[in-house]
């Protein structure tokens, strides 16, 4: 598929998720194969023209970390459009503006889904971002700001006529945040309300099969994955696949889910310095133990690094404890593995690994202090 000029080899998207989908969890992604596109942490417009280090450090990326869209919030248009001149002078591939984030912080300065409350002031302020940059713009959306006012396909159509490349729609309204269920009637509404630019659909996407099942019920053109990558960093690669085969391939095993573990922590600590990002690590060790099997005592020890050699340490002490739950092979024993992952969310029990929506939370992030 194309993003105005740009092709891409796979219709998978990473959703930006603030304070998650930074440049080592990208490379992590990329690197594990399946995965099309990347989109960075939502980052504040004048925070960008001011180039304050926290905007820098979110838009932060590398030649490997491609392709690339920066993605914007605000609501100023002078602003949004200068901070879209500054994301191609960086060598953005795209910039992306956020018109979904349903954080209070975002929305009361009339950015996130605030924006689709005013369709031609959004329309017009998007029209002033296409002018000024030669890469694609595109915007992320969702369904509207409540259930009385779905307005996705009404703003995804003045949209396309302002000049944006595509759609990614969150299947959600700004009410719902991350509660209930993806309304797939809703992408489907969209997705026909356009006349020829893509439109990615987004929302529960946790295993190949509910990316095919969008994909089939809606006509959307490719699938964005947020919270499911965090669990299952392998999900691009799987789904790739089983969109490509009908194959579903096997999941990682613990030992490869550990090597990936160490990649990602060992860019972190490159990233961020090695105290600050062990730190930081510990938010997301844990989704990585979700599939371990039994994990408590790694999930309250990791909690506590402050080094490579602590990090170190946890693996250590936590595979030698683990080994009384595997046999002679290192295999878990069956009354211990892990449950297969559903693709509708049936059951709730996270440490048997059998996934409820609550047990997915939408983490904190950098604009929740701003």
């Amino acid at each position: 598929m194309r993003i105005g000029t740009i092709g891409i080899d796979s219709n998978l998207f990473l959703s930006p998720l603030a304070g998650y989908t930074n440049l080592p969890m990208r490379l992590t992604l990329r690197e594990l194969g399946g995965l099309g596109w990347a989109t960075t942490d939502l980052v504040n417009a004048r925070s960008l023209i001011e180039r304050n280090p926290v905007a820098l450090k979110l838009v932060e990326s590398c030649a490997g970390d491609r392709p690339l869209s920066i993605q914007l919030f605000g609501s100023v248009p002078g602003e949004m459009r200068d901070a879209a001149v500054i994301c191609e002078d960086m060598g953005a591939q795209a910039v992306d503006i956020n018109m979904g984030c349903p954080v209070k912080k975002v929305t009361q300065i009339g950015g996130g889904s605030a924006m689709m409350t005013e369709l031609g002031k959004t329309a017009g302020l998007v029209r002033g971002m296409v002018g000024a940059i030669g890469i694609p713009v595109t915007a992320k959306m969702r369904l509207g700001w409540d259930s009385e006012n779905i307005t996705a396909p009404d703003l995804a159509e003045a949209l396309e006529e302002a000049g944006v490349a595509a759609i990614f729609v969150h299947g959600r309204t700004r009410a719902q945040g991350f509660a209930g269920t993806v309304n797939l009637a809703g992408i489907r509404a969209v997705v026909g309300a356009v006349r020829s630019i893509p439109v990615i659909g987004n929302g529960d996407i946790t295993t190949p099969e509910a990316a095919r099942h969008m994909v089939a019920e809606t006509g959307c053109a490719g699938v964005s994955i947020g919270r499911g990558a965090f669990y299952d960093p392998w999900i691009f690669r799987r789904t790739d696949h089983y969109l490509r085969t009908g194959e579903l391939l096997p999941e990682p095993g613990f030992g490869e889910r550990i090597r990936v573990m160490r990649l990602h922590f060992d860019r972190y600590c490159e990233f961020y310095g090695e105290a600050r990002g062990a730190r930081l690590f510990r938010k997301v060790a844990p989704w990585y133990a979700k599939r371990f099997g039994p994990a408590k005592p790694f999930k309250q020890r990791v909690l506590t690094i402050e080094s490579k050699a602590d990090f170190e340490a946890v693996i250590s002490e936590y595979t030698g404890w683990r080994a009384s739950f595997c046999d002679p092979s290192g295999e878990l024993l069956p009354k211990y593995r892990p449950a297969p992952m559903s693709p509708s969310f049936i059951g709730a029990d996270d440490e048997a690994g059998v996934f409820s929506r609550e047990s997915i939370p939408v983490p904190r992030g950098p604009i929740e202090t701003w």
